[in-house]
């Protein structure tokens, strides 16, 4: 079984960047697709971006499109997300999450996911 944990929230101003880090547990299976959520107070989880999902293209939410970057390192079984040019509205708990043999059109909802680490809060003040 799967164990995911996030590492690097904190708080930013606006404009400025940050990455998370997510390590995946000695089981990680490289079929996995891995992803990255969000969840706002008072809002549903949402997802942000996807890789590894049954083809070769990071997938990402219109908001975060040219801003944020999903990239995998096999090798230290770790998931980035890197976040640029942020904005007050990327406040929230980002969360990773890891699951298999969902299609391409589900790979951002939450509900296909069964893998999921325990958050880190990300703030952005204007």
């Amino acid at each position: 079984q799967e164990q995911l944990m996030e590492f690097g929230g904190g708080s930013v101003q606006a404009g400025g960047s940050l990455t998370l880090t997510c390590e995946v547990s000695a089981y990680f299976d490289y079929s996995n697709c891995m992803a990255w959520f969000r969840q706002a107070p008072g809002k549903e989880r949402e997802g942000v971006a996807a890789i590894n999902c049954g083809d070769d293209n990071p997938h990402y939410v219109n908001s975060v499109e040219g801003r944020f970057t999903i990239s995998p390192d096999y090798a230290k079984k770790t998931i980035y997300l890197q976040m640029n040019s942020r904005k007050p509205e990327d406040t929230a708990m980002y969360y990773c999450a890891a699951d298999a043999g969902m299609g391409i059109a589900l790979i951002l909802r939450p509900n296909v996911y069964n893998y999921w680490g325990q958050g880190t809060q990300v703030t952005v003040s204007s």
